[in-house]
C-alpha cells in the first residue's frame, strides 16, 4: 500500500494544475478572505492545497477535520480567532502570517470551523486560510452557518484534455496550440486525435490518470474508475436515507442512457414509468450540490445575460467526467482501437460530456443550450464569455453538416459562432472551425482583442 502511494506521490509531484496561477492570485491579492476550494471527492483538492503551499510559502499547517479530534474540538469552543490561532501555534509552533498557509480540509465536519473563517475576514485578515470538503457542497444545504460574503471560492474539476497531455510529458503539443492555425497542429492531428481518444476513456480523474501513465492500462484504469464510483454510491449511503438513497441511483444510472437519445434533455418519465420532477428534486439537488453532476438549463432566448432566459424546468444532465461516464456506462476499451469509433459511441454523447467539461474549467463562462420552439433545431451549448453569446455546435468527427446551427445563425445572426469538431482550425465570416483537441482553449480564441 505504502508503494502505491509512493507512485501516486511521484505521480502528483510532476503533475500540473491550472489552478494553482489562481491560488498565487488570491495569495497575492491586496483584499484576501479565506478561501473555499469546492469540488467532487478525489479530484484533487488535497492535493492541490499542499502543492501550493509546498511551493508558495514556508510553513504549511494541514488539518483534516475527519480525523483530528483534538483540532475539531479545538475549533468547535467558540469563535474566537485569537484562540484559535494560539492553540494552532501550541500544536505547530510559532506561525508568521506572511509566510504560513493553514489549510482546513473536510471542513463539513466542523462546522464552527466554517463560521469562523468569517470572524478570520473580519478580525485577523493576514492569515492565509484556505479549507474544503468533498461534500462542503451538500452540507452547505444541511443549515450550517455559512459566512456569506467573507470568503473567496474556487472551484475545481477533474483534469482537463490540457492537463492531461501535460501530465503524460507533452507540454510542448500543449504549446503548440497557443498559436490555433498553425500548420504543426495540422501535420500533427493524428497525435492529438489518439491523445483525445485515450482522454475520452481515462478521464481526469488524478488517480485514474496517474494508473495510466505508470501501467499504460486500459483495464486498470477501469478499475480504478469503478473504485471511484463506488466510493461515490457509498457516499449516497451514508448521508440520507434509505428512500434518498434509490432515488439518488435510479437518477444516477440513468443519465448515460439519457444523453444517448437524438435530444438530450433529461426526462423524469425515463428514469420509471410513473416517475415526477418533485419525486426526485431532491435527489437532484443531492448531486450537483456534491459536484457529481452538472445541469444545463435551456435558454428560451440567446440574449445577455443568458441566466434571465433560462428555463428551469427544461435542462440536460452530464456528469463531473468523460472517462466516469464511459466507466458508468460499461463502454468496453476495444472502442479505442477501433477506428473513431469512440467518437461517436452513445450517439456523439461522449464528444457534448467532453466539450461540456473543458467548458467548466474556463473562468467567466455562462453555459446553457438552445431549442427551437418547433424542435427542428437544437444547439448543444450556448455559452456567455466576455459580453458575448455564442452558439457552440458539437460534432463528434469531421462531419461539419450543422443543420441546427445554420437555422440558429440564420435566425439571431450572432457575431461569433463556434462548430468544434475533429475538422481543422479555421474562421469563416464570424464561425470559428475550432478542433476538439482545442475545447479548452475557446477562452483564448475568442478573445475580443484578438478576434
Amino acid at each position: 500500500m505504502s508503494n502505491k502511494k509512493s507512485i501516486y506521490a511521484k505521480f502528483l509531484n510532476r503533475m500540473k494544475r491550472y489552478a494553482i496561477k489562481k491560488l498565487i492570485t488570491w495569495k497575492e491579492s491586496q483584499n484576501r478572505k479565506p478561501l473555499i476550494i469546492r469540488g467532487a471527492r478525489q479530484v484533487g483538492k488535497t492535493w492541490l492545497m499542499k502543492e501550493f503551499g509546498k511551493t508558495q510559502y514556508k510553513k504549511t499547517i494541514y488539518i483534516n477535520f475527519e480525523d483530528n479530534d483534538l483540532m475539531r474540538e479545538h475549533f468547535s469552543k467558540d469563535l474566537n480567532t485569537s484562540r484559535i490561532i494560539e492553540g494552532l501555534e501550541l500544536e505547530h509552533s510559532k506561525i508568521d502570517a506572511d509566510n504560513t498557509l493553514i489549510i482546513l480540509d473536510e471542513i463539513q465536519e466542523c462546522p464552527k470551523a466554517l463560521t469562523a473563517l468569517k470572524y478570520f475576514y473580519e478580525n485577523n485578515p493576514q492569515y492565509h486560510i484556505v479549507a474544503a470538503g468533498s461534500l462542503l457542497g451538500v452540507a452547505l444545504h444541511e443549515n450550517i452557518s455559512f459566512p456569506v460574503g467573507k470568503v473567496d471560492f474556487l472551484d475545481l474539476y477533474p483534469l482537463s484534455f490540457l492537463e492531461f497531455l501535460e501530465a503524460i510529458g507533452e507540454e510542448n503539443f500543449v504549446k503548440l496550440l497557443e498559436n490555433p492555425a498553425s500548420d504543426n497542429i495540422k501535420t500533427f492531428k493524428p497525435k492529438y486525435i489518439e491523445w483525445l481518444k485515450k482522454y475520452y476513456y481515462i478521464g481526469g480523474m488524478p488517480e485514474v490518470v496517474n494508473d495510466f501513465i505508470k501501467n499504460n492500462d486500459f483495464q486498470k484504469a477501469r478499475k480504478i474508475q469503478e473504485s471511484i464510483l463506488s466510493a461515490y454510491t457509498s457516499d449516497f449511503s451514508k448521508h440520507i436515507s434509505s428512500t434518498g438513497k434509490l432515488k439518488i441511483d435510479l437518477l444516477w444510472e440513468s443519465i448515460p442512457n439519457q444523453l444517448t437519445q437524438e435530444s438530450k434533455k433529461f426526462v423524469y418519465k425515463k428514469i420509471k414509468q410513473s416517475a415526477r420532477a418533485d419525486e426526485f428534486e431532491e435527489a437532484l439537488s443531492w448531486l450537483i450540490n456534491c459536484g457529481l453532476v452538472y445541469k444545463i438549463n435551456r435558454i428560451t432566448k440567446p440574449a445577455l445575460p443568458i441566466k434571465a432566459y433560462e428555463d428551469t424546468k427544461a435542462f440536460k444532465l452530464f456528469i463531473l467526467d468523460v472517462g466516469l461516464l464511459c466507466a458508468l456506462s460499461k463502454l468496453p476499451a476495444r472502442t479505442l482501437i477501433d477506428g473513431d469509433k469512440i467518437f461517436t459511441e452513445f450517439n456523439g454523447s461522449l464528444a457534448e460530456q467532453y466539450v461540456l467539461q473543458q467548458l467548466k474549467t474556463l473562468e467567466d463562462m455562462e453555459v446553457a443550450y438552445w431549442i427551437s420552439k418547433s424542435g427542428n433545431a437544437e444547439i448543444d451549448f450556448v455559452i456567455q464569455t466576455d459580453g458575448y453569446v455564442i452558439p457552440v455546435e458539437v460534432k463528434a468527427t469531421t462531419n461539419l453538416q450543422a443543420k441546427s446551427l445554420k437555422v440558429y445563425r440564420e435566425k439571431f445572426e450572432p457575431e461569433i459562432s463556434i462548430r468544434t469538431s475533429l475538422a481543422d482550425f479555421e474562421i469563416n465570416n464570424g464561425l470559428y472551425n475550432i478542433p476538439l483537441f482545442m475545447a479548452g482553449k475557446f477562452d483564448e480564441i475568442l478573445n475580443p482583442n484578438e478576434v
